[in-house]
């Protein structure tokens, strides 16, 4: 037999299962998985047959089996036999860690009151059951609340203040566009499917692509016009292209007087904010921001893809409504093709009410704020709202101590003798090292789940293809077997499969049940063009897309709890589409800003522990301008040393002049261990609140460098 006939017999031996990828990623990718016995599988190819994956995932999920059948899994659980942090483990039977985690809980709530225990979790699985059944045991026996405050809320904000609605045109109209706008995410890296649409238009249509960033990435680098401008100052280029558009007539003035709420207020507010007063602020030229508005002002088509990146800024909220207000400038809503997407996740709604247990919420418990989770274990009075000291911890698809803002706040927390830490985890994360029992956790081909894109408009299904080692167990499994130490497995929602949630989920939803579903292997629940354009009418009261903007009353998607207010000072924010300068500005002290944006092969701290993925990252690096590197005397790959008053972590210099003098980059979440002393880059990041409504500033740090 020769080569060829043996790789085609091969192949044809193989079988493939569908699935979805779990992980925090706004493309929830559809996807076909070649696996090779009942606990093994081969290459992950993204699913040809969904419309909007269209066959193409990005490359560290396609390598899945690298970390699916990693040597270092979890595969025993484990109990601390020294001092936190020490790596002295003993091995112990589920019974035996399960029966300590209830006996603990329990202890810490007849101290200080059931607020003492804090469930915390987010999105390293976005499996509704999986990683929201954690609420359930939450509110069964009321600890304290969790406000997930990381990642969407400056986003959401602003796109919600301006539109009304959590809701866009359907993002495979990128496909149908004659310019393409890709603002504020470096999508080669973070959704790859953003750019097989908006390659598709280019080939097909001639489209123009332009990339908006702070650094040349991979995405600006396949622009037609890649616009490099400062952090934290995407609101001020917004002003002046607005400021353009009605300067040279280019505005559409009966789709603004239509469906916007007061265009003339908005022109006249900028009349001040022209291209010189936006070059200033931004570092961009007056010819860039010139062109890019006369090509998206005489662009009917423009399609403008909103990311997160950019509102990851103290003044993220302003940012991203500006940005937004674009579009309703240009009228550009009125066409397939054009308009604007940011997420929909307000559309893909599945009734959740059993598996996180909503029922059972008792208004009157405290919340917590994810983000603050530094101040909160160290006692800080107003982050604790005025309740009891946490106590307790089970933590569940997420790593604070390495993702977390003012990591070594985090840490310090961890620390404490008296916090008693349960971890269920696939690894050995900077937070389950610091855990006083670690129980290990299955992955998402070892179970059962349903998951929604945020990024697109399917909700796809994610069953069961391989068992898993001998060893972990499922998040369900977890919750389900607290439940009935901690005496509430009779309350409602408890006691149900991961299958039978996810049939009350389809069937109120009018998509059948898990078999059913299974043959479809997702649904798409893209609104009609008018409601997704917002040809209807924009999703306020009155209709009308808000140039003028209530930072203070908004109803917003995840406005936080009554127990927790306003964050920030909500007053400066601007009333009209403006830069505002919240942000933390580089001063004398602190030269340079510093963003820590994503790393191709890492998804926040997912993927770091694969070889192929750590090996093509390298090692933690600083991009930094040649110049600013010669004003502080360092080489290309020398040590340097950056820092502000939160701290201070040991980079190697890379040399890049795709940025601006006075930015400086790092990329990727890498281990804290990955570090010379220890620590991680989020060491530098701050976890004060930004207004309205609070989230992380990850991307808004003033930090100083020099030679290490």
């Amino acid at each position: 037999m020769n080569q060829h006939a043996k790789i085609a017999e091969k192949q044809a031996d193989l079988r493939t299962g569908h699935s979805a990828c779990p992980h925090d990623c706004p493309s929830t990718c559809a996807l076909d998985v070649e696996f090779l016995d009942g606990t093994r599988i081969g290459r992950v190819h993204g699913a040809k047959e969904n419309s909007y994956t269209a066959g193409v995932i990005c490359a560290k999920v396609a390598r899945y089996a690298e970390r699916i059948h990693h040597p270092d899994r979890l595969l025993k659980p484990l109990i601390r036999g020294a001092a936190k942090g020490d790596g002295v483990w003993k091995d112990a039977s589920w019974e035996a860690a399960l029966d300590l985690v209830a006996e603990k809980f329990l202890a810490a709530e007849e101290k200080f009151g059931s607020e003492t225990v804090w469930p915390y979790f987010y999105a390293g699985t976005m499996g509704l059951v999986q990683r929201d059944g954690i609420e359930r045991l939450r509110h069964a026996r009321k600890y304290s609340g969790f406000f997930g405050s990381i990642c969407t809320n400056l986003a959401w904000t602003g796109w919600v203040m301006g539109t009304g609605s959590l809701r866009g045109a359907d993002p495979r109209e990128m496909a149908k566009s004659d310019c393409v706008v890709i603002w504020g995410t470096n999508a080669v890296v973070t959704q790859v499917n953003v750019m097989t649409h908006a390659i598709k238009a280019r080939k097909e249509r001639g489209a123009k692509i332009v990339v908006i960033d702070i650094y040349e990435n991979a995405t600006v680098k396949q622009a037609d016009m890649g616009l490099v401008l400062k952090p934290g100052t995407d609101g001020a280029l917004a002003c002046a292209v607005m400021h353009v558009l009605f300067r040279e007539n280019l505005a559409d003035r009966a789709y603004l007087e239509k469906f916007t709420d007061d265009p003339k207020g908005l022109e006249q507010h900028l009349a001040t904010r022209t291209p010189q007063w936006a070059s200033y602020i931004t570092g961009l030229s007056v010819e860039e921001i010139e062109a890019f508005a006369r090509l998206v002002g005489t662009t009917q088509r423009t399609f403008f893809r909103l990311g997160y990146g950019f509102a990851r800024q103290r003044n993220g909220s302003a940012n991203m409504h500006a940005a937004l207000s674009v579009a309703a400038v240009t009228g550009c809503w009125q066409y397939e093709g054009g308009g604007a997407f940011h997420s929909n996740s307000g559309v893909l709604k599945l009734n959740t009410d059993l598996v996180e247990g909503t029922r059972l919420r008792d208004p009157r418990v405290r919340h917590l704020d994810q983000s603050r989770i530094g101040a909160v274990l160290t006692g800080d009075e107003t982050a604790l709202h005025g309740g009891p000291p946490v106590t307790a911890m089970l933590i569940q698809n997420t790593n604070p101590v390495n993702v977390a803002p003012e990591q070594r706040l985090v840490k310090r927390g961890f620390l404490r003798d008296d916090l008693f830490t349960c971890v269920h985890e696939q690894f050995m994360t900077d937070t389950a090292m610091l855990a006083d029992v670690v129980l290990p956790a299955t992955m998402f081909m070892e179970h059962d789940d349903i998951y929604k894109g945020g990024g697109h408009q399917h909700v796809v299904l994610g069953p069961k293809l391989i068992d898993p080692p001998v060893g972990p167990r499922t998040n369900h499994f977890v919750i389900e077997e607290l439940s009935k130490r901690l005496g509430v497995s009779h309350l409602p929602g408890f006691g149900m499969t991961e299958r039978e949630h996810i049939d009350v989920m389809l069937e109120k939803k009018g998509l059948g049940t898990f078999s059913t579903f299974a043959e479809e292997r997702w649904a798409d629940l893209q609104p009609a063009f008018n409601d997704a354009h917002f040809l209807n009418g924009f999703a306020h009261p009155d209709g009308k897309f808000r140039f003028h903007a209530d930072w203070s009353g908004q109803v917003a998607p995840n406005r936080p709890p009554a127990s927790i207010g306003l964050y920030g000072p909500v007053a400066e924010l601007p009333e009209f589409p403006d830069h505002v300068e919240l942000i933390e500005t580089a001063d004398e002290v602190h030269p340079f800003r510093l963003a820590t944006s994503p790393a191709r092969n890492y998804l926040n701290s997912t993927f770091s522990e694969t070889p192929t993925s750590r090996a093509k990252e390298g090692r933690p690096e600083l991009l930094l301008h040649p110049d600013d590197a010669a004003a502080i005397g360092v080489e290309d790959g020398a040590r340097v040393e950056i820092g502000n008053e939160r701290g201070e972590v040991v980079l190697h210099a890379k040399f890049f002049a795709g940025l601006k003098r006075g930015v400086v980059v790092a990329e990727g979440l890498w281990p804290n261990s990955a570090h010379e002393r220890g620590e991680g880059i989020n060491v530098l990041t701050g976890a004060d609140a930004p207004a309205p409504y609070g989230g992380a500033a990850f991307h808004d740090n003033k930090v100083w460098a020099r030679r290490a």
